[in-house]
């Protein structure tokens, strides 16, 4: 099973579902005091996951991102996926993270990184005990240019051994270089086969600077998916820095959140653009972007609220686990 199943015929499947915000009780999206069931248990967040997973479903959207680090997210969508007739749902998943916060929210460390083989091996046993033959697609979580698994042939051997069986192989980028981290990991190849077939980036109206290696990807015949499209929550209120976002909801009738997803699939290298809703309503709110038509002077001013690289993941880091 692979991407390839994912059919983006209809506007709507370009949406994705991404578990980060309710596979764990503690994440750095803003406004989790609001958004959670309150006590955040583990029974409580699979409750909402199902709910959220019916929605999604029935609204049509059809691929789904979990992460080995996002806490029970692959347990409570294993367990959606068992209960529910939906043949037709794509799963895509990352390994390189291994969550550490025992359901806590005031842990010390919530996850850690090692891309190394033997997390490889490991975090695909644990994903497939999981998700089983529903697995499509498999990403390295987070290459950054100084990731190991750049250069690691014994893991390129493996990843392609992976995609041998079907499943499509790729990376999510982070971190103000993701450009060159694209860019390194797209040159990758085993036995003369590029190995990346999937790339999964950062990209929003604060930090657009991955547009110009997604367009490369999307060329070079990679899917391209878009994680943290609302940047972790900044651009679904209203505030100074998102004032000319505001304006422009204003002038379409839509809500801030749907402008700011509309304003990602409107880019041409896009290809599936994921909502971390934590409660129906952001969801449904969300599903406003699908069909939202914005013009070349809307889509030009807000461009201007990028901000620098650096500037974007240096604020990033500062957001805390709530």
């Amino acid at each position: 099973m692979s991407l390839e199943r994912l059919d983006l015929s209809s506007p709507v499947a370009r949406l994705g579902f991404g578990l980060a915000a309710v596979g764990r009780p503690g994440y750095i999206n803003l406004g989790r005091d609001r958004d959670l069931p309150a006590g955040r248990t583990v029974e409580a967040l699979r409750e909402r996951t199902y709910d959220l997973l019916d929605t999604a479903y029935a609204a049509g959207m059809r691929y789904t991102d979990a992460a080995r680090s996002y806490g029970r997210a692959e347990e409570f969508l294993a367990g959606w996926l068992g209960s529910r007739d939906v043949p037709d749902v794509v799963v895509g998943s990352k390994w390189g993270y291994t969550y550490t916060a025992g359901w806590r929210i005031d842990a010390e460390v919530h996850e850690t990184k090692d891309h190394g083989l033997a997390v490889y091996e490991r975090q695909l046993a644990q994903t497939r005990e999981l998700l089983g033959d529903r697995l499509d697609a498999y990403q390295i979580h987070s290459l950054t240019v100084q990731s190991p698994a750049l250069g690691d042939t014994a893991l390129h051997r493996r990843l392609a051994e992976l995609a041998a069986t079907g499943v499509t192989v790729g990376f999510s980028s982070s971190g103000p270089r993701q450009a060159d981290a694209i860019d390194a990991a797209l040159r990758i190849e085993v036995d003369g086969v590029p190995l990346f077939r999937s790339v999964q980036a950062t990209w929003n109206l604060l930090e657009p600077s991955a547009g110009r290696a997604l367009a490369a990807a999307r060329a070079a015949g990679c899917h391209v998916i878009v994680k943290e499209a609302m940047a972790n929550g900044r651009l679904a209120q209203r505030s100074p820095e998102s004032t000319v976002l505001a304006e422009v909801a204003d002038e379409t009738g839509a809500p801030q959140d749907a402008v700011a997803l509309a304003a990602v699939l409107h880019q041409p290298w896009s290809g599936i653009v994921l909502s971390g809703a934590a409660t129906t309503a952001q969801l449904t709110s969300n599903l406003a972007a699908v069909g939202l038509r914005l013009t070349d002077d809307q889509l030009s001013r807000l461009e201007a609220l990028a901000e620098s690289a650096d500037d974007y993941w240096k604020h990033r880091s500062t957001l805390p686990w709530s």
